[in-house]
């Protein structure tokens, strides 16, 4: 039986949502049936067991995620240095940030891995190959900073994300001054 991608796409996002509403114990194939309103049995017909569903949703994750061809585009054609290292960073956190969802569903797809080895080398290899990607992406735009520079910058969104997504230490300091301090900070 040939899959639906449609209805495939609808149920990771309802899987999602669940994920970041109701934590990793309440994710399971009928939440998911429930929230994404299909008839039960649904999530089980597409996602067969609870590591597939997670697989899922790393994938899906990682759809919703994706700057735009336009968004690389656009940077790639800027002039490189700080000014738009700061800009793709922020371009970053507003992805993560405008799906906070997704975001949360990340945290605790991140927080179960660090329980469960199956599910560290599948978010494992899926976070390495955003990293690999973003250091690519730097270099080929010719942005400062390596490896390590883009490392320090994940460290740091986690951090800057973890601390907006819940319960803010200085919410009267914009996201974008945050930003900008820590490109300051560590492209000097």
């Amino acid at each position: 039986m040939v899959k639906n991608e449609s209805r495939r796409r609808v149920l990771a996002d309802a899987g999602l949502t669940v994920l970041a509403r109701e934590g990793s114990r309440g994710l399971t194939h009928r939440a998911v049936d429930i929230e994404a309103n299909v008839p039960t049995g649904t999530t089980s017909n597409y996602f067969r067991s609870r590591d597939a569903l997670i697989e899922g949703l790393v994938d899906r994750i990682g759809e919703r995620l994706a700057p735009t061809p336009d968004d690389l585009e656009r940077r790639a054609a800027g002039t490189p240095g700080p000014a738009l290292f700061a800009d793709y960073i922020r371009d970053i956190v507003r992805r993560l940030t405008d799906d906070r969802d997704v975001t949360l569903a990340l945290f605790e797809l991140r927080l179960e891995s660090g329980r469960r080895p199956e599910l560290a080398a599948v978010l494992g290899a899926w976070q390495r190959a955003g990293f690999d990607a973003d250091v690519a992406f730097n270099t080929q735009a010719g942005l400062p900073g390596g490896r390590r520079e883009i490392a320090l910058f994940h460290y740091a969104i986690d951090g800057l994300l973890l601390d907006r997504l819940t319960t803010p230490i200085d919410p009267d300091t914009s996201t974008d001054e945050v930003i900008d301090a820590l490109v300051d900070g560590l492209l000097r």
